[in-house]
């Protein structure tokens, strides 16, 4: 019941519903983000478990040889850059989900701010009629 002339309260309330709904709908891509992020790790982490089981089996010492050795850190090199890669890929779709909340939550700040100006301005055509 509390008035102030010239100041619309139900736009300012209108203003914080858009914010909240803005955060709302941040937090729902930083989630969708994180969940594909967690389901990579998953993968990853299966995969490079798959590949070592996979090394070890066929690996012995018994018939080690200057070729086989080399054959051995071939594989350790090519396993040491396929992790970077996915390490480089994860970080990349953590980015990619920070960004994402970030420019839902940059947009709303701008156009509440814009909403703000203008009921100032209205307060103050008002406040002088």
């Amino acid at each position: 019941n509390f008035k102030v002339p010239g100041f619309d309260a139900e736009a300012l309330m209108g203003a914080q519903k858009k914010n909240m709904d803005a955060l709302v709908e941040a937090n729902k891509a930083a989630a969708a983000g994180y969940q594909d992020l967690f389901k990579k790790q998953v993968a990853v982490f299966e995969e490079t478990m798959a590949e070592a089981q996979k090394h070890l089996k066929s690996f012995d010492a018994t018939k080690l040889d200057a070729d086989s050795a080399k054959a051995q850190a071939d594989l350790a090199k090519a396993a040491f850059e396929k992790a970077l890669a996915n390490m480089q890929a994860l970080a990349e779709s953590a980015q990619k989900a920070n960004a994402s909340a970030y420019e839902i939550v940059s947009a709303r700040i701008q156009e509440s701010l814009a909403e703000l100006r203008d009921l100032a301005a209205n307060a103050t055509k008002s406040a002088k009629s």
